[in-house]
């Protein structure tokens, strides 16, 4: 199993900046791919970006040029750092992880932080 906590979420102004940060903890070893995902209420959780264990990344295209996604491997966390904020950036973000196990995905979620972008 693996637990992701998230911290970071808020409100700002737009135009502003936050980051978000997401650690990993139990089974940690065999995590692959990372990333956030974000979602408002009545709309389906979509991508924001993700980054695999080599760090290869891909992003929303909503989010290109304005948030940048990282990971560090040795603390088992990762990262979004988010500028130039517009309020349609406005959602719950989501941390998530994978891994494979004997030939199958599990993927893991961690509980959200809200992000507020004031207009």
């Amino acid at each position: 199993q693996v637990q992701l906590v998230e911290s970071g979420g808020g409100l700002v102004q737009a135009g502003g900046s936050l980051r978000l940060s997401c650690a990993a903890s139990g089974s940690t070893f065999s995590i692959n791919g990372m990333g956030w995902y974000r979602q408002v209420p009545g709309k389906q959780r979509e991508l924001v970006a993700t980054i695999g264990s080599r760090g290869s990344t891909n992003y929303a295209d909503s989010v290109k040029g304005r948030f940048t996604i990282s990971r560090d491997n040795a603390k088992n966390s990762v990262y979004l750092q988010m500028n130039s904020l517009k309020p349609e950036d406005t959602a719950v973000y989501y941390c998530n992880a994978d891994r494979y196990m004997f030939g199958n995905k599990y993927n893991y979620w961690g509980q959200g932080t809200q992000v507020t972008v004031s207009s």
